[in-house]
């Protein structure tokens, strides 16, 4: 899901585009993107941009009339600039906004469509589309910490919690728990007062520097349609599963839930305890390993059972091992 640096990226692309320019036509290749009825989207054709915002990780295009095109991209969609009249692409293609600069294409490679456009008119319609999360750019530390106090939760969830930071999602939370050297299970209420500093100077450092690596990465072009991504070669961790981490050199682990994933170091992050995976956890019960080095043992052991060689063990973890005992069988 594109996140604020991404988004940022896009709105700086798109300034010197449309800008300025009125909206000559939109043409729908699916009508379910549009969200709202009233008022319709033919009011926003022949409205000029004077505009173009962030909210949370929506892009809104501000037009005249007290107007606004409102695009969240969720996860898969994208957006891609054309020569004047090019048509959506294929199955991805949702929208086609025209200007006499050129078309702005709005495109989703997901089978579940969750982007959205809504059309609203006025201020107050627009701030109900607000979650309401602080901008963490802009905040000092005390409005920092009472947004990350507001509730008890992980700092994973607390961090991409649209109503408490605005913004953040999977990807950039990872580069900044690593960044902050915090477990991204760590309940927030049992943070120390420099924890919640720390986490205060790298959500900012973070953020701001990946907002700079992109608008020198796009400088004088729009980013492409594979060039706004959650993966990228500079990340710590984030898309990093088994990969060294840059700091300690020691491998990226990972927590996988529903559609997404958590990558976190544990040598730089959790005191070197692996954090438990429920699938896995599920899985493995009683096996699951409970630090690096007996996740690396585990290796070992199996790369040696592989080559013919048994290894020694003892105590809890022989026990653990051992086959399950069979009865013998009844002769009939």
């Amino acid at each position: 899901m594109p996140e604020l640096p991404d988004v940022t990226a896009y709105i700086e692309a798109l300034r010197p585009r449309i800008l300025g320019w009125p909206l000559q036509r939109v043409r729908l290749a699916s009508p379910f993107v549009v969200r709202t009825a009233e008022p319709p989207l033919s009011h926003a054709v022949a409205k000029t941009v004077r505009d173009i915002r962030r909210l949370g990780k929506r892009i809104v295009l501000c037009l005249d009339d007290d107007l606004f095109l409102v695009v969240h991209l969720m996860i898969a969609g994208r957006f891609r600039w054309q020569r004047l009249g090019a048509k959506p692409p294929g199955k991805i293609g949702l929208a086609a906004f025209d200007f006499s600069t050129g078309t702005l294409l709005l495109t989703e490679a997901s089978p579940r469509k969750r982007a959205s456009i809504h059309l609203v008119h006025g201020a107050t319609a627009l701030a109900d589309l607000d979650p309401g999360g602080i901008e963490v750019l802009d905040a000092g530390e005390a409005e920092f910490r009472a947004a990350l106090l507001r509730e008890n939760h992980t700092l994973k969830r607390a961090l991409t919690d649209p109503h408490l930071f605005s913004g953040i999602g999977n990807a950039y939370s990872d580069e900044i728990l690593h960044a902050a050297r915090l477990s991204p299970v760590k309940q927030t209420h049992r943070l120390a007062d420099a924890e919640i500093r720390r986490l205060h100077a790298a959500t900012q450092a973070t953020l701001g520097r990946w907002i700079e690596v992109l608008r020198e990465q796009f400088r004088g072009h729009f980013p492409g349609a594979g060039e706004i991504t959650a993966f990228r070669d500079g990340f710590a961790v984030h898309g990093r599963y088994r990969q060294p981490c840059p700091d300690c050199g020691r491998p990226v682990q990972r927590i996988s839930y529903a559609e997404n994933e958590t990558n976190y170091c544990a040598t730089c992050q959790t005191e070197g305890r692996l954090l438990a995976d429920r699938s896995l956890s599920r899985l493995l019960k009683d096996d699951w390993p409970r630090s690096l080095d007996e996740l690396e043992l585990r290796v070992q052991e199996k790369g040696a059972r592989t080559a013919g060689r048994a290894p020694a063990r003892s105590g809890k973890s022989a026990r653990r091992h051992e086959p399950p005992r069979t009865s013998p069988r009844r002769r009939s």
